[in-house]
């Protein structure tokens, strides 16, 4: 009894003494601290990555990592007077994992152009019935598509039960589980009408024009991701957003009128069959040089010339170690070809298929493509795929293995796409800055040794402190896929400011070269953004979690500024900082051309003979603060001025404010 009377009276007095001290009323902009946040969340898909062992702190996929693998057999008939695609496929899944599987999830990408599904800000060229399914079978067991039974046993056995086939995303519930480390199989027969108009708007919504060039993608029932972190991927296609897609094996058989020119991902296995004998003899002299040669000329199109004789002709492409297939087709098109040579591999072919009337957008794109795949190959890993081919269509820029739908206005973008998300199988549906944001970087590092120059980074993370604040910006960590109107700069264009702000503190130099083993190490498996995070931190031999946090959680900023300098034998610059994110205190020192020498600093850098750039740690900040007293001990020199971060690195609303001049 009496120790529950101390218990309350205590509780008592702790509530008397805290309502006699409450926290002041906050009165203005800035408070006087700020609370430095020193790591990353980690929320359950992560924590239950990491207890399964499958992925860990070291960035690098764990002892337990698996992924699931899906190979595509897809027979195709395209009918131009209907502008339809008739389908039948087989998809063997190999459940890798080490649980059984009781549902299969489907994307069914084409029902976007149906009226009836949500969708973005993307419009179709034309409404359809999308992608009409009228035929499922599960390991040999055919799936009742008419059913509208919820799932229950039937006369003792189990019943298949199919939702959503007239959405983007579809599942079918099994009858008997995949077990785990085991495989199934799954046949779809399917039909797509593929949409072509005016009115298309965003990529991927125009898939024809007239009926003349066809451009398919995203064409055929796929199997949707499964992974270790969520299980199986169920984001809706809204249109601006992409995929993130299993990868395996497709091999694509297209039947297609004779005459018509077909090009797509993979190797052509059957060119004796498609193709005249000049096409082929002209194919076999595109790796001897750097020339571009024609393979099929304007006056050259046409069954007999360009292609082998007869009414239909099957095009088979089989491509190993992919996520995606795509192609295009047309009786139209002229081809071109030149090569590539990729370090550690030799030349590869690029292949061009295009409209004669259009060529002047193809003038450069041998070239341009050339240097992109030699580029990223020596900056992040060898290309790995055999060949690449641009195809001509309404859609002039988007990229899938092997392919990229583009002239060569987006043709090192696009080229770049090869890396991630082909390559290292990022999540574009929820981190878009993994994909389009990276190939940002990687599209400036590469326009910059296109013209022989150095890449210049210095700028861009300063700018994004004139951005910080828009509360119409999501962080790049909220999910692309409900991005809004933010969309374009959350996963195109932070992530190189990101970067920028990353190659202040531990250069530039070091971030690539990080990021060229995180590539290698991730090549043809899915990275989350924790690994990555995780990684570079391994690979940079310092914890940036602050760092990371504050660019890929938050839309915070810097916003540094001098606010006092006090001169003599030691100057005083007081750097004040009015954001939430840290960042290191870097200052130029400018002094006069004559007077006493200069003194070192542990922590200075000369540039020149009057020049010193002197740089403290972020950790500086750490305690909360919001001001440092930066101490110059450089001597008797005179100081005449001083920049704070004078490479433009860290957000900064307002560049006026770093700057000192000794009047």
């Amino acid at each position: 009894m009496i120790k529950r009377l101390f218990t309350f009276l205590m509780l008592i007095t702790t509530t008397v003494v805290m309502a006699q001290n409450p926290l002041p009323l906050r009165k203005s902009v800035e408070t006087s601290k700020r609370a430095i946040r020193m790591d990353v969340p980690l929320p359950n898909p992560i924590m239950n990555a990491f207890e399964a062992k499958t992925r860990d702190f070291s960035g690098k996929p764990g002892p337990n990592y698996w992924q699931l693998e899906t190979d595509y057999t897809i027979k195709a008939t395209l009918n131009p007077q209907t502008q339809t695609i008739w389908g039948s496929e087989v998809i063997k899944i190999h459940n890798n994992s080490n649980q059984p599987m009781d549902r299969i999830v489907l994307r069914l990408d084409h029902n976007i152009f149906r009226a009836d599904v949500p969708r973005g800000s993307s419009v179709p060229a034309e409404t359809t019935e999308g992608m009409v399914v009228t035929r499922i079978v599960v390991n040999g067991d055919q799936v009742d598509l008419g059913a509208r039974t919820s799932f229950r046993r039937r006369g003792g056995e189990p019943k298949f039960q199919v939702m959503g086939l007239q959405q983007t995303v579809a599942t079918i519930f099994l009858a008997e589980p995949i077990p785990a480390k085991s495989t199934g199989t799954l046949e779809i027969d399917w039909n797509t009408k593929l949409p072509g108009g005016e009115n298309g708007r965003g990529h991927r919504m125009t898939q024809r024009w007239g009926s003349n060039v066809f451009q398919p993608t995203q064409w055929f029932p796929r199997l949707a991701k499964f992974d270790d972190m969520r299980g199986w991927e169920t984001n809706v296609y809204l249109g601006p957003t992409e995929f993130f897609n299993n990868f395996g094996r497709f091999d694509v058989s297209i039947d297609v009128p004779a005459g018509w020119i077909v090009s797509g991902t993979g190797v052509l296995q059957n060119p004796e069959e498609v193709l005249s004998a000049q096409t082929r003899e002209r194919l076999t002299k595109v790796l001897d040089s750097d020339d571009e040669i024609v393979i099929v000329g304007e006056d050259e199109r046409g069954a007999g010339k360009a292609t082998a004789e007869g009414e239909s002709l099957v095009w088979r492409f089989v491509a190993d170690k992919v996520n995606d297939f795509a192609w295009a087709a047309s009786p139209d098109f002229m081809w071109t070809a030149t090569r590539a040579t990729i370090p550690e591999k030799g030349p590869i072919p690029i292949h061009m298929v295009y409209l004669p009337e259009r060529a002047r957008l193809f003038e450069r794109a041998g070239e341009i493509t050339r240097h992109a795949l030699e580029f990223y190959s020596d900056l992040w890993a060898p290309y790995p795929f055999p060949q690449m081919t641009m195809q001509d269509g309404p859609s002039a820029g988007m990229e899938y293995p092997m392919v990229v739908n583009s002239n060569q206005g987006a043709a090192d973008h696009e080229v770049a796409h090869q890396w991630w998300p082909m390559m290292v199988g990022t999540n574009e549906t929820r981190y878009g800055w993994m994909d389009e944001g990276f190939n940002t970087y990687m599209n400036i590092l590469s326009a910059a040794d296109s013209r022989g120059q150095p890449a210049n980074l210095n700028g861009r993370g300063a700018s994004y402190g004139r951005r910080s604040g828009d509360d119409d910006e999501a962080t790049m960590m909220w999910l692309s896929n409900y991005a809004g109107d933010g969309y374009s700069f959350q996963t195109y264009s932070k992530a190189p400011l990101m970067l920028s702000m990353l190659g202040g503190i531990v250069g530039d130099e070091a971030v690539i070269n990080a990021m060229k083993k995180y590539t290698k190490t991730w090549a043809f498996k899915h990275p989350s953004p924790w690994d990555y995070v995780f990684f570079m931190n391994n690979e940079l031999g310092q914890n940036l979690e602050w760092f990371w946090y504050y660019w890929l959680w938050t839309t915070e900023s810097v916003d540094g500024s001098i606010q006092k300098v006090s001169t003599g034998s030691t100057t005083n610059v007081t750097v004040h900082q009015a954001g939430q994110m840290p960042s290191p205190v870097v200052l130029k020192v400018e002094f006069e051309t004559s007077g006493p020498g200069i003194k070192s600093m542990s922590n200075a850098k000369m540039i020149d003979a009057n020049t010193a750039v002197v740089t403290w740690p972020a950790s500086v900040w750490f305690n909360g603060d919001r001001t440092f007293n930066a101490e110059l001990k450089f001597g008797g020199r005179k100081i005449k001025k001083i920049t704070l971060d004078p490479d433009g690195r860290f957000p900064d609303n307002n560049a006026a404010d770093n700057v000192w001049e000794n009047k």
